[in-house]
């Protein structure tokens, strides 16, 4: 009886879960319902009228199974009070009346269950569409430094996979309304029989219940706790059969490490899960036992009572038929109480995703400043100091200098060194952790993020190579310019994107990558061109290039540079990149070391100082001779 010991615990008191959080107890499970008012709402929302229209339905079927045992009853007490006349006396037409009222209640109720389950799959697919237009909404909103965070990659992937799950929800919790309110009709009939028969009825019931419940809380902690677990068997199943990733695989003979590690998770899960659902099986037969034998008893005192004289041959029925539908509607309501509890508990990571709040926002308690257009003076990094979360290293520390108003600033640094994230502070997806950036004189978080972000053109290092038409990757820069064909030609030509459009066979609407049928892949060099297009696409204030030509030959890279020294005429531009034949066509050049200021100059200057610029632009230097 180990298993009846731990469900004592259970509702007693507070057991580990497998992620080491406490247990769940019934007063907890049944508590986790407050979500489902909330979760109504969304349904609301989503579509009123079908909403309504479902609920109608509902409560009209609801009443139905009470109607159908009424008029069986009064046929069969029909059928026995003819069955006494004289054969003279006896006509049909009471009982066809009868029968063709209970045919059309039969159709009736077949037609409601149709029309319902077309609502629950409409009302369902708009739920689910708009569950997953709010997640990304959301997930948009939230800072870049919450998507590099463990925790919250958790809470946004339990959210992911609940959106589709939740319209399975909706239909629970409906068919769970739609139960009671048919149980307290079928109640009323059988309370005015004999009220005792409701008490047994939950005596046979209630154990299965508390059974459910309890190995419904083990799965969900089961399941819960292993989120990570389950994310790195998502990517190892992945990894280990890609396109993406099949010739480092195939070189480096990866596939025995990632199919043996797969294979030790998925292993471990199946043994944990095993475990549960063999004791779930087990007490599920024991209690399914109890809840027919307490049927059976009901069943036999009512055919005593009929026996007796006592009830008719139709109220038996009706009384047998009662008894039969609501232990069946009241297994089905606790069962399906203790998945809508489940689902209310994982409902609870759904709303804790959208709970969370970006802290780089508008702060709507001060006033914010017009961007200027243009930028008079420049950024300037006053002490600026930023540690990643959960990071003990400082990234930046002591950053103090001056971007001017149309200057062509280069980041000179080893990998690791901080350039990176001193571009995402200057564009403020990051804010300082210490020190402050200003713009024009004025605080960076005295602007409006969007309005910012809107006049800074960025292409990091590693862009993100999207599975889209090549036009509409161009306007990736500019997106609400998509359907501005001549502006995307333009971005292409200035980039030398249009080169390798041209030997695409549908042109800008050519689909470029792997991932579609007809799609077409770009070598890196090709890829990097049309991310440069986005640079110019953007046409803003600031532009900012993280290594943009680490993936091009030579001549296509001094045609790029060539082209973005005219093109960044009265801009500001920030370069990133590792090679000092580009960096020295910037006016000045900043040298970052292990995320601190080092020193700034023009390429002449630098070289004079004789300090760490000259001595790495002369070590780059003697590869070439």
């Amino acid at each position: 009886m180990s298993w009846f010991s731990d469900f004592l615990t259970t509702i007693s008191a507070k057991k580990p879960r497998p992620d080491g959080k406490p247990a769940l107890s019934v007063r907890e499970r049944v508590s986790a319902l407050r979500n489902l008012p909330a979760f109504l709402r969304l349904i609301w929302e989503t579509s009123p009228g079908l909403t309504l229209g479902n609920a109608s339905l509902r409560l009209v079927r609801a009443a139905l199974p009470l109607a159908m045992l009424y008029v069986g009853q009064l046929l069969l007490d029909a059928v026995v009070q003819l069955s006494r006349l004289p054969a003279a006396e006896r006509t049909l037409t009471p009982v066809l009346g009868l029968l063709t009222l209970e045919f059309g209640l039969a159709i009736l109720s077949d037609g409601l269950g149709r029309a319902v389950a077309l609502l629950d799959s409409l009302l369902g697919d708009l739920f689910a569409n708009r569950s997953s237009v709010r997640l990304m909404e959301h997930a948009a909103e939230l800072d870049l430094d919450q998507f590099e965070d463990s925790t919250f990659y958790d809470k946004l992937e339990r959210a992911r996979r609940q959106t589709l799950s939740r319209t399975v929800l909706m239909a629970q919790v409906l068919s769970q309304a739609q139960d009671v309110i048919t149980m307290l009709f079928l109640a009323v009939g059988l309370a005015a029989f004999n009220p005792w028969l409701l008490l047994l009825l939950l005596v046979a019931v209630i154990p299965a219940f508390l059974g459910e419940s309890h190995f419904n809380e083990r799965s969900y902690s089961l399941v819960h706790g292993w989120t990570p677990e389950r994310r790195e068997l998502d990517y190892l199943r992945q990894t280990g059969a890609s396109d993406e990733t099949a010739k480092e695989v195939k070189i480096f003979g990866l596939s025995g490490f990632l199919i043996d590690r797969f294979r030790l998770l998925s292993d471990e899960f199946y043994q944990k899960n095993k475990r549960l659902v063999i004791r779930r099986a087990g007490w599920g037969a024991f209690f399914a036992a109890v809840g027919a034998a307490g049927y059976y008893a009901a069943y036999v005192y009512i055919i005593t009572q009929a026996v007796g004289g006592r009830i008719s041959i139709g109220q038996l029925t009706f009384l047998a038929g009662s008894f039969a539908r609501m232990r069946g509607l009241l297994e089905g309501i606790l069962s399906r109480f203790s998945t809508v509890a489940e689902g209310a508990l994982y409902l609870q990571d759904f709303f804790d995703f959208f709970h969370l709040q970006p802290r780089i926002r508008r702060d709507d308690s001060r006033p914010v400043r017009p961007f200027p257009r243009p930028i008079q003076q420049g950024f300037t990094f006053d002490n600026v100091g930023f540690k990643y979360r959960n990071a003990e290293k400082w990234a930046v520390r002591n950053l103090s200098f001056t971007l001017q108003a149309g200057e062509k600033l280069a980041l000179v640094g080893e990998n690791g060194a901080g350039k990176t994230t001193l571009v995402k502070l200057l564009s403020r997806l990051y804010d300082p952790t210490e020190g402050r950036i200003l713009l024009d004189g004025h605080d960076l978080r005295d602007y409006d993020p969007a309005e910012l972000r809107q006049e800074i053109g960025v292409i990091f290092q590693d862009f993100v190579r999207f599975q889209l038409s090549a036009g509409q990757n161009l306007a990736v820069g500019r997106i609400e310019q998509k359907d501005n064909q001549p502006r995307i030609e333009q971005a292409a030509a200035q980039s030398l994107a249009d080169s390798v459009v041209r030997k695409l066979p549908e042109g800008y609407n050519q689909i470029i990558g792997r991932r579609f049928a007809k799609g077409v892949d770009l070598s890196g060099g090709e890829w990097q061109k049309i991310a440069l297009g986005r640079a110019y696409m953007r046409d803003a204030q600031l532009l900012i290039l993280d290594e943009p030509t680490a993936a091009l030959d030579a001549r296509a890279e001094y045609e790029v540079f060539q082209r973005f020294k005219d093109l960044t005429q009265g801009k500001t531009a920030v370069l990133i990149s590792h090679r000092f034949s580009t960096v020295r066509m910037a006016d000045r050049i900043l040298v970052i070391e292990n995320g601190q200021f080092v020193e700034i100059g023009s390429h002449e200057e630098l070289l004079a100082r004789g300090g760490r610029y000259a001595e790495l632009f002369q070590l780059q230097a003697a590869g070439y001779r």
